[in-house]
Formats: structure tokens, C-alpha cells, sequence
């Protein structure tokens, strides 16, 4: 049995909404996990961040209040206790991550997605701001 597709969303941001329109025109309905109102549990995302390749650094968002009032940038932050920031204030978790049975990726930008998807694009594809992803012959532009 296929892994179901998971994707870590948050509705207000318009890479997560793009990723999650490109998993569904591939067919697919994924279970969406609202990370900020149902974060991950710190191995959760521990896991996350090691099957996506990343480092702690390059999974958490910067351009947030916590951030820089932490003062996260500081190099004496170990991840661990990065880990433990990012479970308190879960909106330092980059975003949109999506699970699928071919891997895990931090899709940023939303396009990434289609290197993890086993199914193909189902329709052409536009970004909300209008850039083109799937053309109409169902070829990959980005």
C-alpha cells in the first residue's frame, strides 16, 4: 500500500496553497496537517528535516517575529535547542513540507513538489500569481 501524501500547511501563505494546488492536480488528495494549530511532535520534525536533507538552520523561517526577537541568527544556538524553538513557536517552521512515498521536501518554491510526486499533472498549472508551472501540453515549464 502507497504512503498518502501529507503536506505541513498553512493556509495563509500563498507557496503552501500553490503546493497543495499542485498535489491535488496531480490527482491526489493529501492529508493537510495545519502546522501552526497541530504542530509536529519535536521527532516529528526532527525526521522531517532529515529525510528532506535540510539542515535544523535551513528548515526554520527567518523573516518572523520570534526569530529575530530570539535572536535565532546567533551561532551559539545548537539544534536542539533550534528544535525546541521551533515546537514552542511553531511558526518557525518553514513551510509548506510534503511527505509523499517517493520523499520528503521542503517546497520552497511550490514547484519542488512535483519532483516527489509519482503521479502526473492532470492540467495545466498556474501559480496564484499567474506563473506558468504545467503548460497545456502537460509539460513541466519550472
Amino acid at each position: 500500500m502507497s504512503q498518502k501524501t501529507k503536506i505541513y500547511h498553512n493556509p495563509a501563505c500563498g507557496t503552501s496553497r500553490n503546493t497543495l494546488a499542485l498535489i491535488q492536480n496531480s490527482g491526489q488528495e493529501p492529508e493537510v496537517i495545519e502546522y501552526l494549530k497541530n504542530p509536529p511532535s519535536k521527532n516529528e520534525l526532527i525526521d522531517l528535516i532529515n529525510k528532506s536533507g535540510l539542515s535544523v538552520r535551513e528548515a526554520i523561517r527567518k523573516n518572523v517575529e520570534p526569530y529575530e526577537n530570539l535572536q535565532l541568527e546567533q551561532t551559539h544556538w545548537n539544534d536542539d535547542q533550534l528544535l525546541d524553538f521551533m515546537i514552542e513557536y511553531p511558526i518557525l517552521i518553514n513551510r509548506p513540507f510534503v511527505v509523499t512515498e517517493l520523499g520528503v521536501k521542503l517546497c520552497r518554491p511550490s514547484e519542488i513538489v512535483l519532483d516527489i510526486l509519482a503521479t502526473p499533472q492532470l492540467n495545466p498549472f498556474a501559480k496564484e500569481d499567474g506563473e506558468v508551472i504545467i503548460d497545456e501540453n502537460l509539460q513541466r515549464v519550472k
